[in-house]
């Protein structure tokens, strides 16, 4: 008997990604319980590329033995196999089941000869199946590790951040190259009171053999590189994963990738000082700590913030410079790399991008019945232009439109091109548009941070007595939320389209006005092209110079 399940979630951009022949770029916060406010792990997840996400939920259950499961890709149709079925599946909501198990990810790449195209799973497929088998972390790490043995791992190499109610981790993975089974991995626990970030780069170098509270990996981790010729230990150097399986440490890919750390470490532990000459590719600089000590507890809104960044404050602050443009915007087009008369130039890489398809952020609490603890703080698009919503670990339902839309075509139905139609009517006047979106924004999630003790506390006192009436409740706040935030962005685009009208901006009696430029801009202007755009000294503007 074949039992169907879709293995795709939030998180399965990558495929998509592969087939389209574009590039993944995603970016992952990783917070131990006591590093936040309120006890709570969590992590991000930014999935950076062109596609647009429809948020998912897969209902777990039962199974007879023997059962299978179709494997399939990020909205593709054909099957890519079948796995053996669990015979007991949790129900996933997003990328966090009905346990508080939760995940994210970003490609690092690695070694190209270690990528076996025809390994079943791919990372988006692995990671669903580790959410329907596995309660904890741990138990994820080992989920992964045996699935990758039983039938072959398909992507390069990942980093996944794993959260459960208890503890926060990041797991290392990488194949082992064409027609063979298995991953090299290791997996590290963030410490109590630390956190992490991963940007699309390997960040585990050396580490302990003999800590497994701590530290987890293949039992081959070491063996392999050393068979492959990537690790001698005749060198008198200890063994560090990522110059074993990620070599690459160009000044481009700590450009685009170790920045995004260090802005998160600035950010959130800015009495350390950490220096920017790492990511700025100088010679002779250590790496950023894998693990970092927040200055202050951080809440559910200060790790929404951090993944706002565009490097505001800093000398690569994307909202200043002439490359922002006269509106001060952050967006930069792809590609990030381009040529100028022979010399190779590079744009910033910043954690809040136009690219984004969706931005998460978990939360998993111990001291809350699981069904009530565990909650995805969900937008689609980019999270600089719109607006998280809450969605309970065990809810029944969906937000209807989270769940709908085609990338090939606008629908006002749906959240995703609604948060896009958005940030698209912001990036060209940024300056003047955004204050109107982070307005409305506040507004709305300040709101829902306020109500989340509220409807947590009714919630929790349901699960002591009618456990099928809490979940209801859950359910229908998540939804009726979901659809709040999406009507409220419907008519967010209304207001910026009504109030910034050709070149003017409305007053509140609606009246237009000319809003002008910034000066520091104008002065850039009249530098480059001021003598074609000087009036004679002699002539004196009229009434009809407009």
């Amino acid at each position: 008997m074949k039992s169907s399940a879709r293995f795709v979630a939030l998180a399965l951009v990558g495929v998509f990604a592969v087939a389209a022949g574009l590039a993944r770029a995603c970016t992952s916060i990783v917070v131990s319980r006591g590093a936040s406010k309120d006890g709570s792990v969590m992590i991000t997840y930014s999935a950076d590329a062109p596609f647009m996400p429809r948020l998912l939920r897969v209902p777990g259950g039962t199974h007879p033995k023997g059962a299978t499961a179709d494997v399939r890709g990020w909205e593709q149709d054909d099957v890519r196999g079948q796995v053996r079925q669990a015979e007991r599946t949790y129900t996933v909501v997003g990328l966090m089941n009905e346990y508080q198990l939760s995940l994210g990810e970003t490609t690092t790449g690695g070694r190209r000869e270690l990528v076996d195209r025809k390994g079943l799973l791919d990372y988006d497929a692995l990671m669903m199946l580790a959410l329907q088998r596995a309660k904890t972390a741990r138990e994820a790490i080992a989920t992964i590790d045996a699935l990758c043995k039983e039938y072959g791992y398909g992507s390069s190499g990942e980093t996944i951040s794993i959260a459960d109610k208890d503890e926060a981790w990041i797991m290392e993975l990488i194949g082992k190259g064409p027609g063979v089974k298995g991953v090299v991995w290791v997996a590290a626990r963030v410490p109590e009171g630390y956190i992490t970030a991963h940007a699309n780069m390997s960040r585990i170098t050396t580490f302990p053999l003999d800590d497994p509270n701590n530290w987890l990996y293949a039992a081959d981790v070491v063996q392999f590189a050393v068979d492959k010729g990537f690790y001698k230990p005749a060198s008198g150097k200890p063994f560090s994963y990522r110059d074993a399986y990620h070599p690459d440490q160009s000044v481009s890919q700590k450009r685009a990738c170790a920045g995004r750390v260090w802005s998160v470490y600035r950010r959130s532990a800015p009495s350390r000082n950490l220096t920017d000459a790492y990511f700025r590719g100088a010679d002779g600089v250590e790496d950023y700590p894998l693990f970092v000590k927040p200055d202050a507890l951080l809440s559910v809104a200060d790790v929404m913030a951090l993944m706002r960044d565009h490097f505001e404050g800093t000398p690569y602050d994307m909202t200043k410079g002439v490359d922002a443009g006269p509106f001060c915007s952050p967006l930069r087009v792809r590609d990030l790399a381009f040529n100028v008369d022979g010399k190779k130039y590079m744009w910033e890489r910043p954690i809040s991008t136009q690219q984004a398809g969706f931005v998460v952020v978990t939360q998993s609490r111990k001291q809350l019945p699981d069904a009530v603890g565990g909650v995805t703080w969900f937008t689609p698009d980019e999270a600089s232009t719109s607006c998280f919503t809450p969605l309970y670990c065990a809810i029944d339902a969906l937000p209807e439109p989270y769940a709908k839309g085609d990338y090939r075509r606008f629908s006002m139905d749906s959240a995703w091109w609604v948060a896009n139609l958005v940030s698209n009517l912001a990036y060209d006047r940024w300056s003047r548009v955004i204050p109107d979106i982070q307005q409305a924004r506040g507004e709305q999630e300040g709101a829902l941070l306020k109500m989340q003790t509220v409807i947590e506390d009714a919630a929790a006192k349901l699960a002591a007595t009618d456990e099928k009436l809490m979940r209801a409740f859950l359910t229908n706040y998540s939804v009726s939320t979901g659809e709040a935030v999406h009507r409220r962005w419907v008519d967010l685009a209304g207001e910026i389209l009504t109030k910034h009208v050709d070149g003017y901006v409305k007053d509140e009696k609606g009246r237009a006005q000319a809003a002008g430029y910034d000066p520091e801009w104008l002065k850039r202007v009249v530098n480059e092209r001021g003598s074609t755009l000087e009036l004679p000294p002699d002539r004196k503007p009229t009434e009809t110079d407009h």
